[in-house]
Formats: C-alpha cells, sequence, structure tokens
C-alpha cells in the first residue's frame, strides 16, 4: 500500500484505495469526507476548521475551539490562507481571508486501529507571509510512506502577533502576541484529539518547519503549553534570532520581550495614525494596507511574554527546560548566494562584524582579488552557520539523540546557477512533491526525493532517519564533529576545519547573541 525499500530500489504496490478513510469520518466536531490523492492509496482532507474563526471579538485573542456543525463537512478543498501584508506589490499567490485557521490531512490508512506516525508541517515566511496549501508543500508523497500527514494555517503578521498594553490588560494572562503560535499549539492539540480518527497514533507526532515554520519548531520546544504534543522535532534553515552588535540587523525572525515588543507596537500606530480601537473596527484589507514597519528592527514576530514563551533560548537550555525529544535540523549551503564584493568591502565588513578577531578571520579566509572575494564569504558563512548549528545542537541535546544536515542540491530550471541550494531548495525534496511542481526534474532530482523524504518519514517513525538502503546517518557527536551532507556528494563531512570551527567557536563565545546556534547576519549591499 505504501512505498515500501527493497534493497536500493524503491517499488509502488499496486494502489488500493483508501475507501474506508476517504468516505466519511467522524472527529470531535462532526463527520468529514474527503478525496483520493492522485497516489490513490492516499486519501486527503483539506480545510477542516480546527479553531473557531478569529474574527469580531475574537481578533487579538487566543484561538478558541471549533463549532460542531450536523451533516457531513466535505473536506475537499484548501481553506482560505490566513490575511498577509502584500508589501512587495506582487500578485497574491494564494486566496486569503481572516477566517482561515483550518487543517489538512493526508493519510495511507485504510482503518483508524494503525496507528501510524504523524507528521505536522509548519510553514516559514517569516511570520508575516506563507500558507499551508503551497503546492510544495502537498503531502501525498509522504504520506506514501507510511505516515499521517498534516498542515494548517497560523496566523501571520499585525493579525498573528501584535502586542499592545491594553491587549494585556484584556488577557488573563495580562500579556498579548504570540496569537500564531498559540494557534500552532491548537493545531497540535486539535491532532492530539483527533488525528486517531484518521489512522494516525496522537503519541508520535512530528513537527517540522523551515524558515520561519523552523524557529517555529524550536519556540515550540520552548513553551510549556505545547509539551506533550508532539515527540520528534525538525528544523530546517530555522532562523532564529539574529543580533550584530556591528551592523545592528534584526532578523525578520528575531524576537523580543513583551515590553519591548509593545513599545514598538505603541510608536509604530502613532506613526500610522492609528488606535488599537480604530483597529478594532477596520477590515483585515485596510488593516494589512497600513505602512509597511520599519526594519530593524523586526515586527510582528514571536515574544518572550512569560507565558507562551517563559524565557529565550539560552536561559530555557541552561535550566533544560525544553522539550527533549530527538531532534533533527539543518540548513542549505547557499543562504548568501553569489555575491558581488570587492576585497576592501570584505575586508570591512570582516573588521565590522569579528571586531578584535577579524584578523584571525582574515588569516583563515584570506581573499587577494575581487573575483575570489564573494566566493570566499560564502565560504566562511557555510562553515559559521554549520558550526552554529552543531554548538546548538549539543546545547540543546539532552536524553535523545540529534542528527544535523547540511543540504546543497538546487532545484533544476531558472535561477539555480545564481541561487543553487538556497533557503527552502530541500522542501519538495523533503515532501516529494516534484509531481506537484511546474520544474524539469530529473531522474536525479526523484533519487533526491526518495532519499530525503525516507530519511524525514523514518525519523518521524523512530526517532531516527536511518533505514536499510539508505547511506548511514551518524547522530550528534562530540568527538567526530561532523554533519551529515545531502543531496550531492551524500555522506559524513566535518562541520569545518578544525582552526575554522575554533575560530566561529570563539566568536560565538565572546559574542552572546550569536551563541546557542544562532547565526549572526551578513548583509553587505
Amino acid at each position: 500500500m505504501v512505498v515500501v525499500l527493497a534493497g536500493c530500489c524503491w517499488v509502488m504496490p499496486p494502489p488500493v484505495q483508501a475507501a474506508d478513510l476517504s468516505q466519511v469520518v467522524r472527529i470531535e466536531t462532526g463527520e468529514v469526507s474527503g478525496t483520493l490523492g492522485d497516489n490513490p492509496s492516499v486519501a486527503v482532507f483539506r480545510g477542516i476548521p480546527y479553531a473557531a474563526p478569529p474574527v469580531g471579538s475574537l481578533r487579538w485573542k487566543p484561538p478558541a475551539k471549533p463549532a460542531k456543525w450536523s451533516g457531513v463537512l466535505k473536506a475537499d478543498h484548501f481553506a482560505p490562507s490566513c490575511m498577509q501584508p502584500n508589501w512587495k506589490g506582487q500578485t497574491a499567490r494564494f486566496e486569503t481571508s481572516e477566517n482561515c485557521l483550518y487543517i489538512n490531512v493526508w493519510t495511507p490508512a485504510n482503518k483508524t486501529s494503525e496507528k501510524l506516525p504523524v507528521m505536522v508541517w509548519i510553514y516559514g515566511g517569516g511570520f508575516n507571509v506563507g500558507s499551508s496549501s503551497d503546492p510544495e508543500f502537498d503531502g501525498e508523497g509522504l504520506a506514501a510512506k507510511g505516515v499521517v500527514r498534516v498542515s494548517f494555517n497560523y496566523r501571520l503578521g499585525l493579525l498573528g502577533f501584535m502586542t499592545h498594553p491594553d491587549l494585556d490588560k484584556e488577557s488573563e494572562h495580562h500579556v498579548s502576541g504570540n496569537y500564531g503560535l498559540l494557534d500552532q499549539i491548537a493545531a497540535l492539540e486539535w491532532v492530539a484529539r483527533n488525528i486517531a480518527a484518521f489512522g494516525g497514533d496522537p503519541k508520535r507526532v512530528t513537527i517540522f518547519g523551515q524558515s520561519a515554520g523552523g524557529g517555529s519548531v524550536q519556540f515550540l520546544t520552548l513553551s510549556p503549553l505545547a509539551k506533550g504534543l508532539f515527540q520528534r522535532a525538525i528544523c530546517e534553515n530555522g532562523i532564529l534570532y539574529y543580533d550584530d552588535p556591528y551592523l545592528q540587523e534584526r532578523s525578520p525572525a528575531a524576537y523580543k520581550t513583551l515590553k519591548k515588543a509593545a513599545s514598538d507596537t505603541v510608536d509604530y500606530l502613532q506613526k500610522a495614525g492609528v488606535t488599537l480601537e480604530k483597529l478594532r473596527t477596520m477590515s483585515a484589507e485596510k488593516i494589512l494596507a497600513l505602512p509597511k514597519p520599519p526594519f530593524p528592527p523586526a515586527f510582528f514576530t514571536p515574544t518572550i511574554d512569560g507565558w507562551v514563551l517563559p524565557l529565550d533560548f539560552a536561559e530555557t537550555y541552561a535550566r533544560g527546560s525544553q522539550s527533549d525529544v530527538p531532534f533533527m535540523a539543518g540548513w542549505t549551503s547557499v543562504y548568501y548566494p553569489r555575491m558581488k564584493i570587492t576585497v576592501a568591502e570584505y575586508r570591512k565588513w570582516a573588521e565590522a562584524r569579528f571586531g578584535s578577531l577579524a584578523g584571525d578571520y582574515l588569516s583563515l579566509y584570506p581573499a587577494s582579488a575581487d573575483e575570489e572575494a564573494g566566493l570566499v564569504l560564502e565560504e566562511s558563512t557555510r562553515d559559521s552557520y554549520r558550526t552554529s548549528l552543531y554548538l546548538w545542537a549539543h546545547a540543546r541535546q539532552r536524553k535523545f539523540k540529534s542528527f544535523i544536515y547540511y543540504y546543497n542540491h538546487g532545484a533544476p530550471g531558472s535561477g539555480v546557477e545564481q541561487f543553487g541550494a538556497r533557503a527552502g531548495a530541500e522542501i519538495p525534496y523533503v515532501m516529494n512533491s516534484l509531481s506537484k511542481l511546474d520544474r524539469p526534474y530529473t531522474k536525479d532530482d526523484h533519487a533526491i526525493a526518495e532519499m530525503m523524504s525516507s530519511y524525514w518519514a523514518n525519523f518521524a517513525k523512530n526517532g531516527d532517519p536511518n533505514a536499510e538502503g539508505l547511506r548511514a546517518w551518524p547522530s550528534l557527536s562530540a568527538e567526530t564533529k561532523t554533519v551529515m551532507q545531502l543531496g550531492n556528494d551524500d555522506g559524513v563531512i566535518p562541520v569545518a576545519s578544525e582552526a575554522k570551527f575554533n575560530f566561529f567557536k570563539r566568536f560565538f563565545a565572546t559574542h552572546p547573541r550569536c551563541s546557542w546556534g544562532q547565526p549572526c547576519s551578513i548583509n553587505v549591499q
């Protein structure tokens, strides 16, 4: 019924219709029917409400329970994505609505008693854009490997993360913001209560996401509200917190304290000429038409509020109070692709970023010609991120194993020579969703997708990506300092040379905002 491994080859058995689960499933709020996927062994349910619409009096409130319905809900199409700004003036990719808290399920189970592992995807987009209905996030490929795949929408931007002193006063917890994270927790609670009806095991849930979705995975490991709702976690390019005191820059996924976030929001609203009372009466479309917030600092992102997120990463790891689960994490190889920078600019940047350590850095990463400066900067970025990731994994690891990776295969088609394996390049390979996308994929691409999705599915099943027929992926080790390279030339590689690893370790130790595996920003204009 599912794709199985036979030696080195992948064999698809004759398709089996998941008739029982594609017809009518009963969950806590009523009966729901789905459809069959392109692979008829997978039943698909799109657009099931997991929370009440966050509109009217529920705007800027924690998600409320969904209402029950009579009859059979036809879950045969995606619900609208959550409202999001269109600051770049591009044509919207998805239909949007403030009524957007819906969940999607792909299941290969024929009956509810199968207790298959569950994988819950969290999309990225800087906590300001994104949608679960993006075709590259399609869940059919992973479901065909014997897991129940789930995705959902969560509130974004000003509607999902706005803090305000008056909202604090209205809250029984005396905090505001983090509504998008509370949506994520509500979706996981829905999974705990309902996924068994789709043949899933609520005690074997893996959360995984990319960029802000990867950051969400990290935040959920910090939150006491999410404890017990997942048993494994995967973070892909999970940008958490950049703060470079030399460049005074912060990333779109940076977090703040509640007091700082509220102060920034009040200042922004004053400059935009609106009050909280006015915002309550405005349509979501008009709210999102407000001027783009200044950057830096970051706006409308997760906040250390003392409730959803009691402590920041360093404090949480120091106390060991994070959710202790098996973890996979990694980065793509080209995060700052093909920069054009002169030697003089490169050296000026190094002095600004590394201060008294700039001389040591330039001796390890010298550039004598303009044409090599960008390449050297790209190389040092990769070493920095891999070292940072390795140190972060050691900081958070407790009882369970961690597996770290470095992905280096760019998708074919326009831009591959310029951008390579940029952030998010691994997603359709992890999802095994190449057939849903319009790119000139080759036999090699499909082989990579089989490999990547197999590692991810194995991890969801066992807390370990390894299985017969796949190249061995060792867990994190203090002795070897290695990372698993995936994509091209798969295999175990050093995090960095010993000298370069020790340099970045020393730099992070003297640069606290960059420690705990939170890479510092590199931004050359």
